[in-house]
C-alpha cells in the first residue's frame, strides 16, 4: 500500500510562485512514476507533470512548460512541483498520484494511488 500526502497549496496573485510537495509512504517500490494532476470543478482531471524513478525523466503539459518544474528528493520520498509565473488559469485542486509500470504519464486512469489534493488559487 502507498500513501500520498500533498501540501503547499495556497492563494497567490498572478505572477507569483508556489511549491507543492507530495510525501510518499508505504511500499514505494510499487510504483515507478509520480505525477501531478489538477482539476477544476466540472472538468476532467488534467495531467500537469510527471517524474519517473530510475533515470528521473520528467514530462510536462504544454500549458505549464517553462513555468513549472517537477523534482524529487529520494531521501525524503518527496516529489515537488515548483510553480512559477502563475496564471489565473492555473487555479485548481492539485493532486499527486503514483502509478506502476505502463501507461502514459498524462492518463489519470494509469495511476492507482492518489493523494487528497491541495488547492491552488491564483488571482488576477
Amino acid at each position: 500500500q502507498v500513501q500520498l500526502v500533498e501540501s503547499g497549496g495556497s492563494s497567490v496573485q498572478a505572477g507569483g510562485s508556489l511549491r507543492l510537495s507530495c510525501a510518499a509512504s508505504g511500499y514505494t517500490g510499487l510504483f515507478n512514476c509520480i505525477g501531478w494532476f489538477r482539476q477544476v470543478s466540472g472538468k476532467e482531471r488534467e495531467g500537469v507533470a510527471a517524474i519517473y524513478a530510475g533515470g528521473g525523466s520528467t514530462y510536462y503539459a504544454d500549458s505549464v512548460k517553462g513555468r513549472f518544474t517537477i523534482s524529487r528528493d529520494n531521501a525524503k520520498n518527496t516529489v515537488y512541483l515548483q510553480m512559477d509565473s502563475l496564471k489565473p488559469e492555473d487555479t485548481a485542486m492539485y493532486y499527486c498520484a503514483a502509478k506502476p509500470w505502463g501507461g502514459n504519464w498524462y492518463v489519470s486512469a494509469a495511476y492507482n494511488y492518489w493523494g487528497q489534493g491541495t488547492q491552488v488559487t491564483v488571482s488576477s
